[in-house]
C-alpha cells in the first residue's frame, strides 16, 4: 500500500520556507462561531462522555431534517443513519460490511485517495473507469456497463468530484440506474461537497432517483461544507440492514465519534445555512479567478463546477505530474498535487486547491505563470 501522495508534497513544503501550499483539501476558514460554541459549551456542561454508538439522536435526527430538506430523501434517525469519524470512516465500513472477498467494486479515476486501499483492506478488487476531460469527467452508462463483470458488486460515486471539481447532474445519474438495478450492484455514494457546487448547479444524489434508495450508502460530513476537517465527523445514511451491520464495525473499532463535535454539528445542521452559502459563494470568486489566470497563462483546464480543486492539464511539458510537481515546488516554492496521486488517469494533470486566500492565490498564480514560462522558454 502506497502512501498518500497529496501528504508527500504538503510534507515536503511544510519544510520550504516561503512555500505556498495549494495541496492540501483543507477550508482556510475558521469554524463558524456558533457551531465553535456549541462545542465550547459542551465542554462547560461536562458533555463528554460517550454518545450511542450511532451517535446523539439529536444529531442523527438533525442529519435526517437535512436530508429530507437538501436531499429530498427520508431515512428513519433511529436506523437508518449514523454517525461517523469523518466520512473516511464512512467509506471505511460501507466496504467492509458489503464485500466478499474477491468482489469487484468500480470506481472511478482520477479519484479520492482513499477508495483504492480501502477496497484492498476490505479484501475486495477494485477496478477503475478512467474518466475523460472532454466528457468533462463524468460518469456516462456506456463506460460503467463496459466495467461489469460477474465479480461486480459495489460501485463507488464521488461527485462532486475530487481532485477534478466535477458534477453529476440528475440527469447524468439518471442514465447509470438502469445498469446499475440490471446488475443488482450497490452503490456507494461519497457526497461530501455536497454543498460546493457552482454555476446554478444545485447537487443531486443518486439515492433520490427511482430504485436506487434501497441499494445506496450515501456518505457526507461536516469538513468542507462547514469548515470543520480537525472536529473529525462525518455520517452514513442508508438502508437499514446495511446501517445495523456498518454500526457494529462502527461499535468495536472505534465506539463513538467525538461527543463534542457531535454537539457542535447539530449547531451546524440546524444553523449553518449562511455560513455554507458565504463560504461557497466565496470558493467560486476564487474559482473564477483561477479558470481565468489558467486561461491568461494558456493552462487548459477543464472548468471545475464543484468541490474547490481544479486540475489542470500540464502534458504540453513532456513531463510526468510528478517531476512538473517536484520542479514548480523547488523552482517557486510552489505546492501543487501531482495528478496520479490520484490514480493513473490523473497522470498529465495537476490538483490545484482554491480552499485558499484570494492573496495567497494571487501570488500561487505568479509563481505558476513564471515556472510555465520557463518550460516554454526552455523547450522553445
Amino acid at each position: 500500500m502506497k502512501p498518500s501522495g497529496i501528504r508527500k508534497f504538503f510534507d515536503a513544503a511544510s519544510t520550504i520556507p516561503g512555500a505556498i501550499s495549494l495541496g492540501v483539501g483543507e477550508p482556510d476558514f475558521d469554524t463558524p462561531w456558533h457551531i465553535r460554541e456549541a462545542g465550547v459549551r459542551a465542554l462547560q456542561q461536562g458533555k463528554t462522555f460517550y454518545t450511542s454508538n450511532a451517535g446523539l439522536s439529536d444529531l442523527r435526527q438533525a442529519i435526517a431534517d437535512y436530508a429530507k430538506r437538501k436531499l429530498a430523501l427520508a431515512y428513519d434517525p433511529a436506523k437508518e443513519i449514523f454517525v461517523t469519524v469523518g466520512g473516511s470512516e464512512a467509506i471505511d465500513g460501507a466496504l467492509r460490511v458489503l464485500l466478499n472477498p474477491g468482489d469487484e467494486v468500480i470506481y472511478t479515476e482520477p479519484s479520492y485517495v482513499s477508495y483504492l486501499p480501502c477496497i484492498e483492506l476490505a479484501d475486495g478488487v477494485p477496478v477503475a473507469i478512467p474518466l475523460k476531460n472532454e466528457n468533462k469527467f463524468k460518469l456516462t452508462a456506456a463506460e460503467l456497463e463496459a466495467a461489469i463483470t460477474p465479480k461486480t458488486k459495489a460501485l463507488v460515486l464521488s461527485f462532486p468530484n475530487n481532485p477534478t471539481g466535477a458534477i453529476m447532474t440528475r440527469e447524468d445519474l439518471a442514465a447509470l440506474v438502469p445498469v446499475i438495478l440490471k446488475h443488482d450492484l450497490v452503490v456507494i455514494s461519497d457526497e461530501i461537497y455536497a454543498e460546493l457546487t457552482y454555476n446554478g448547479n444545485t447537487h443531486a444524489s443518486i439515492a433520490a432517483l427511482d430504485g436506487m434508495r434501497e441499494r445506496t450508502v450515501v456518505i457526507n460530513g461536516f469538513s468542507k461544507a462547514f469548515a470543520m476537517t480537525g472536529w473529525r465527523l462525518g455520517y452514513a445514511m442508508g438502508p437499514r440492514e446495511i446501517v445495523e451491520q456498518m454500526v457494529k464495525v462502527h461499535q468495536f473499532a472505534i465506539m463513538c465519534a467525538p461527543t463534542v463535535s457531535q454537539y457542535a454539528a447539530v449547531e451546524a445542521l440546524n444553523n449553518g445555512d449562511e455560513d455554507v452559502e458565504m463560504m461557497r459563494d466565496a470558493y467560486d470568486q476564487r474559482r473564477r479567478y483561477l479558470c481565468n489566470a489558467f486561461q491568461k497563462m494558456g493552462l487548459p483546464c477543464f472548468e471545475p463546477e464543484g468541490a474547490f480543486y481544479a486540475f489542470p492539464d500540464i502534458r504540453e511539458f513532456g513531463m510526468s505530474s510528478a517531476d512538473f510537481a517536484t520542479a514548480l515546488l523547488h523552482d517557486q516554492k510552489l505546492a501543487v498535487v501531482p495528478g496520479d496521486a490520484f490514480g493513473a488517469s490523473g497522470e498529465g494533470f495537476v490538483r490545484i486547491s482554491y480552499a485558499y486566500s484570494v492573496k495567497e492565490l494571487k501570488e500561487a498564480m505568479r509563481r505558476l505563470e513564471l515556472f510555465v514560462t520557463k518550460l516554454r522558454t526552455d523547450n522553445a
